[in-house]
């Protein structure tokens, strides 16, 4: 291994120090003390100047064994960021350019007792724009990212992180380092370089397979033959196959059948089953050299992408199958975790995809302005649950297709195809990010006259080449070629279609921040909404981390610094104020609290509203539409301090939004919406079998914590996998059956119960703006916290009717059972489970409670 600590130093030599490999120069300047942290208030500008840089990463090596003895050595580097030359004792060995690449360099005639390595970087910002300049036969846009950003130019002439020169939700940071690992690889004959294990189900025989591929690099000059061996013991499974390994990159497909009378447990998504997984060990012993045994899992899980006509409506579904049962895919999109990514450790990514199994997701699209993940990500997935729609790393732009750049993005997806296709939790490959719909609504206002040249080039680059890769590396999943898509429409019509929004098929990107996110009406009832959302702020104890007391206003040059979304900052206030009293107090810490607080209640609101439409039109045609399979709204994670429109803050701690899409993504749930004056409640499903259960309607007044009424209505069939209607009744006459209660006065609640504790959350439904609700009044809310076992119960009393209840213990690590509640009850206990350990003294320091009546 060449991990570890290596040299670095600047293009000038001025600065020189070491760093951590893998790792980036920004995180090595970090480390040293030579900047500051690079989130910290504007240091994203300030700090610009490491990236326009020319670094060079130098290390020496003793060889640890006897060169003499080996046939091939090879240099492997499993990701370079981005742009090297790449020299070993003063003689190149080659260059990168691709930093989703994984490169090998034959070091077997120049390494020596002590070697030197050296990695000379070029400026990511000044290689993109060298080779923006020679595509001169026509421009390549968008050309720059807009001001809001404060990013670089030319992104998609390289072959990096779309999202590290900015974007909407990120810092610009093009970092230059070794971000993955590095070793030295020595063999004689053979080497195992891939080794993938996809399963299949054969409906003919009711038989589970495997095909098992291994890829080796074949030194010996003529074939080598062998027997390959295939145990899984508890499926009382052997096979023993007769192999011969050809000179090159020589590869083996076998195929191994399960024995029959075993019974095979499938994977299934989280909440539909156990993610059971079975050691499997393939041992390879060939006639001369040694014998190699692979250990690893087998998972078996079939998924279909369901694109068939539907009765009733034009157009065609989309849905997974997985297991041969149809799945209503709840979750969100994932973004990079952080700008460095040296900075993302195993408990990172296993804080944030827990959060998303907790919040009962059971899946995430890896969006392709990121990276493709590291391995642990999708080992945590496959664990959980949780299935992965996943982007090729293409966003929002068009893209070159001469020869070098297509030779590069071949490379870069048959790599990741084979590192990532024995994950069960990968269940779709798809092409791009928005790409199919930036050519179909114009985005570049590209003259008529032009468009074929960009549409020529998009057939060529996603379909011509990444998708024949993909088809031929792997036959177990689907492929769509962009999202937004049309899917089997957007193919007919040459892979761009007229409309890549169209409800009638594939999949839905949504946003519109003018109109009121209460009003449902404004969503699209669509096939499959892949994406949609609204921005907040983070908490105040995530932002203090990054800011001084004079950023601490909603209008601060901070604040807007911060907002890379153009009129994001309005456009919350704005969406507030339809619903909500906007804070006036005269102490400006206090109003930039409030405001904080809004934005967060605002997110989690419409969200909400925006969700539900789509669980509940998953069994119903209206108007030609409906049928919603799929609801993932943007964004899961963040990658650094800021408003931006994700549920989980940078660090992990939850917002408002989060604990709101635990209870909106629940198994079961009851869900209202107003049409014409009339209240429908639906019973939303995901459950395996049907129940029968009783809705429980409680009406409350604002001034009291006294039901106005209930209402019980027995034996309501929440059917299987389903949404359907439950529950009908015109506003007026519930309200006057109600007695003393009007719209503005009242708040209607409602859960559903059954049999064996089976119980779903409480729901509510607002029937006006809370600005102009009548007898809400400052409750006095008091909290008392005691400690059990390894967590603490937060006990809460309230004299009144409390929306919105909010509990923060500032940068105390964990998460809370329940937050953001309406409490309509005088008492309600919450758990707090700590990430980290506390005690009930630091709990209550760092508590702060909030309810929507104390915003003034």
């Amino acid at each position: 291994s060449l991990r570890g600590s290596w040299r670095l130093r600047s293009g000038n030599g001025s600065v020189s120090l070491r760093g951590e490999v893998p790792g980036c120069v920004h995180s090595a300047l970090r480390g040293r003390g030579v900047i500051q942290d690079p989130y910290y208030r504007f240091n994203d500008v300030m700090y610009r100047w490491i990236s326009l840089d020319n670094w060079t990463y130098s290390r020496t090596f003793e060889t640890t064994f006897d060169v003499r003895k080996w046939q091939k050595m090879n240099l492997i580097f499993e990701g370079v960021d981005t742009v090297a030359q790449i020299l070993m004792n003063n003689i190149t060995l080659g260059r990168t350019d691709n930093m989703f690449n994984r490169y090998s360099f034959d070091i077997t005639s120049m390494i020596k007792e002590v070697n030197f390595v050296e990695v000379q970087f070029l400026s990511a910002v000044s290689y993109a724009e060298e080779q923006s300049r020679r595509h001169k036969a026509y421009s390549i846009p968008p050309l720059c990212p807009p001001p809001v950003q404060k990013g670089e130019c030319h992104v998609n002439f390289i072959r990096k992180e779309q999202c590290s020169f900015s974007w909407d939700w990120s810092p610009s940071f093009p970092t230059q380092g070794i971000w993955k690992d590095v070793r030295i690889e020595a063999y004689n004959l053979y080497h195992l370089v891939y080794f993938s294990v996809t399963p299949f189900f054969v409906k003919s025989t009711q038989q589970w397979s495997l095909e098992i591929e291994s890829i080796f690099d074949v030194v010996s000059p003529k074939p080598i033959a062998g027997v390959v061996t295939v145990n899984i013991p508890k499926l009382q499974t052997q096979q023993t196959f007769s192999v011969k390994l050809q000179p090159g990159e020589g590869s083996i497909v076998l195929l191994v059948n399960i024995n029959k009378s075993s019974a095979v447990e499938a994977w299934w998504p989280n909440g539909h089953g156990k993610q059971t997984g079975y050691n499997m060990t393939t041992t390879f012993i060939m006639e001369e050299g040694y014998q190699i045994e692979k250990v690893s899992k087998a998972y078996f899980r079939t998924v279909e992408l369901v694109q068939e006509p539907i009765p009733g409506s034009p157009g065609l579904s989309f849905y997974f199958r997985i297991n041969g049962r149809p799945i209503f895919i709840k979750g969100s999109n994932w973004i990079p975790a952080d700008s460095f990514q040296d900075r993302v450790t195993y408990d990172t990514l296993w804080l944030l995809l827990k959060s998303a199994a907790d919040a009962n997701m059971n899946a995430l699209r890896v969006w392709g302005g990121g990276v493709y993940e590291q391995d642990e990500f999708y080992d945590i997935c496959d664990e959980l649950g949780i299935m992965i729609w996943q982007d090729f790393m293409f966003a929002c732009a068009l893209y070159p297709t001469d020869q070098n750049y297509l030779e590069s993005v071949k490379a870069e997806v048959k790599h990741q195809v084979r590192r990532l296709k024995s994950h069960p939790s990968i269940i779709l490959w798809s092409g791009n990010n928005e790409n199919e719909a930036a050519i179909a609504s114009n985005w570049f206002s590209i003259p008529y006259a032009d468009r074929e040249v960009y549409m020529k080039d998009y057939v060529m680059l996603y379909v011509k080449n990444i998708r024949e890769i993909v088809l031929n590396e792997d036959k177990s999943r689907p492929f769509i070629a962009s999202s937004p898509t049309n899917g089997l429409e957007s193919v007919k019509e040459g892979w761009l279609s007229q409309n890549p929004y169209d409800t009638h098929f594939g999949d839905t990107h949504f946003y519109d921040y003018n109109s009121d996110c209460w009003n449902w009406t404004v969503y699209p009832k669509t096939r499959f909404a892949s994406e949609y959302g609204f921005q907040s702020w983070p908490s105040f104890s995530t932002i203090e981390k990054v800011s001084s007391a004079e950023d601490w206003s909603y209008t601060s040059n901070f604040s807007l610094h911060r907002q890379h979304h153009e009129n994001g900052n309005d456009q919350m206030l704005q969406q507030i104020g339809r619903h909500f009293k906007l804070p006036q107090s005269t102490d400006p810490v206090k109003k930039f609290k409030d405001t904080i607080y809004l934005t967060q209640v605002m997110q989690a609101q419409c969200i909400k509203a925006e969700t539900e439409f789509y669980r509940f039109s998953q069994s119903e045609i209206v108007n030609g539409e409906g049928h919603t399979m799929g609801a993932l709204y943007w964004q899961l994670n963040d990658i650094w301090q800021a408003p931006s429109w994700s549920s989980l803050e940078y660090g992990g701690k939850w917002k408002l939004l989060h604990y709101f899409a635990q209870r909106f993504f629940a198994p079961l749930l009851p869900v209202a919406y107003e049409d014409k004056g009339v209240l429908y409640i639906y019973g939303v499903s995901d459950l395996h079998e049907d129940h029968t259960l009783s809705l429980q309607v409680v009406v409350h007044a604002w001034n009291s914590l006294e039901p106005v009424c209930t209402l019980a209505k027995e034996s309501v069939t929440a059917k299987a996998q389903s949404a359907v209607p439950i529950y009908k009744e015109s506003i007026n006459v519930l309200l006057e059956r109600c007695g003393n209660c009007t719209r503005k006065s009242c708040v209607v609640t409602f859960y559903l119960v059954g049999e064996g504790g089976l119980r779903s959350p409480t729901n509510h439904h607002f029937l006006s703006s809370l600005k102009d609700a009548v007898g809400l009044e400052k409750a006095q809310l008091t909290v008392s916290i005691t400690q059990q076992d390894d967590i603490y119960v937060f006990v809460l009393q309230t004299t009144a009717p409390a929306p919105f209840v909010s509990l923060d213990v500032g940068s105390i690590k964990g998460r809370f059972s329940d937050n953001g509640f309406l409490m309509t009850k005088q008492k309600k206990a919450v758990t707090f489970y700590p990430w980290e350990p506390t005690s009930v003294g630091e709990l209550e320091k760092s508590l702060t409670l909030t309810s929507l009546v104390d915003v003034v």
